[in-house]
């Protein structure tokens, strides 16, 4: 497949103009419509990024190879249903589906069709992610932190699946086990959905996972700490940076305590820990992580291979954040006494 693959993007609102921007500026991919129930916004993409504007996705799908979809999360399903049946590859936004049922539906339409499916957890493309891949670290507890004011987007949805769902997946990436319990809890604020959340998963490898997010905060802020017995990793996802913190290989508190003659290691405050341990900053590359995650795509679509986020993970992503969900709804903040 040689020539550009001719690309859609239905819905284009906050994320879904950027897709517009990306397609059109790759070499591998021309934008030759762009849709939306608003026919001035898309006419106004088209005229800033090129191809022509629609208000219904059943009017392009005899002209496009691909389509992102952009639009509300719960119409997900429905945008992409004709895409899938036509065998039209889809970039679809996170979370792929307002539920685990609907995403398994999804699931099976494209195994149907024999199209691909990927989904839009960018924060896998992020360089910092990138990097933590690269050293292969296996996390034994992993605490996340995302907080943000509310944007008055995705009002649709509760902070778990609208923020959380983004470190939901990279914890599942990072873990890769299936098999969890979770305890949660959180409240509502603005909406009938919850604003803040705070999650515990207890996964069956041994590894826990603690993440929070919220959309009350005065000031936005997404970083992960990653801990293994031989390596601590903080990362910084809006500033790209981290530092990786390795015990010395030779580094062994107890025969130390005991070559010194200390009971213990409590005696050995005077020690500086700080020269017994390798602080490094994480080498990161600077990419547009939304860039970097649809060229992936195209070129699964190309290649014929699997994406590098799948539907699958897309629909694991969903399902941890429903029993999340769950959980929090079952949590009680005023018990009797």
């Amino acid at each position: 497949m040689s020539e550009k693959l001719r690309a859609a993007v239905v819905g284009v609102g906050h994320m879904g103009r950027h897709h517009a921007r990306i397609y059109s500026e790759l070499p591998e991919s021309s934008l030759v419509a762009v849709v939306d129930e608003d026919l001035e916004r898309a006419q106004k993409i088209t005229q800033e990024y090129g191809g022509k504007a629609f208000r219904d996705v059943s009017q392009v799908i005899e002209m496009i190879d691909v389509a992102s979809v952009a639009v509300p999360t719960v119409c997900h399903h429905t945008v992409a249903k004709p895409l899938i049946d036509a065998k039209v590859s889809v970039l679809i936004e996170k979370p792929i589906a307002q539920d685990s049922a609907t995403a398994a539906l999804m699931l099976e339409w494209a195994a149907a069709s024999g199209c691909i499916i990927a989904v839009g957890h960018s924060e896998r493309f992020n360089p910092v992610v990138l990097a933590l891949e690269r050293l292969g670290i296996a996390p034994k507890f992993i605490e996340t932190h995302r907080i943000s004011p509310f944007t008055f987007r995705s009002a649709d949805i509760g902070v778990v699946h609208d923020m959380m769902i983004h470190d939901i997946d990279i914890v599942l990436h990072l873990v890769k086990d299936r098999n969890y319990r979770v305890t949660a809890a959180g409240f509502p604020v603005l909406g009938p959905n919850e604003d803040v959340a705070n999650a515990r998963v207890l996964f069956s490898n041994g590894c826990v996972a603690n993440l929070t997010a919220s959309r009350l905060a005065t000031k936005t802020e997404r970083k992960i700490r990653v801990f293994n017995p031989d390596a601590y990793l903080s990362m910084d996802y809006g500033k790209k940076t981290g530092v990786v913190i390795t015990k010395d290989a030779n580094l062994d508190l107890l025969k130390l305590a005991r070559e010194t003659n200390y009971k213990d290691i409590s005696q050995m405050a005077n020690f500086d820990f700080g020269s017994m341990v390798n602080i490094e900053p994480l080498d990161v590359d600077d990419v547009e992580p939304l860039r970097a995650e649809i060229e992936s795509f195209l070129r699964a679509v190309r290649t014929n291979t699997t994406p590098a986020v799948t539907g699958r993970d897309g629909a694991d992503a969903v399902e941890l954040a429903e029993k999340i969900v769950q959980s929090l709804q079952e949590h009680n903040w005023n018990p009797k006494q």
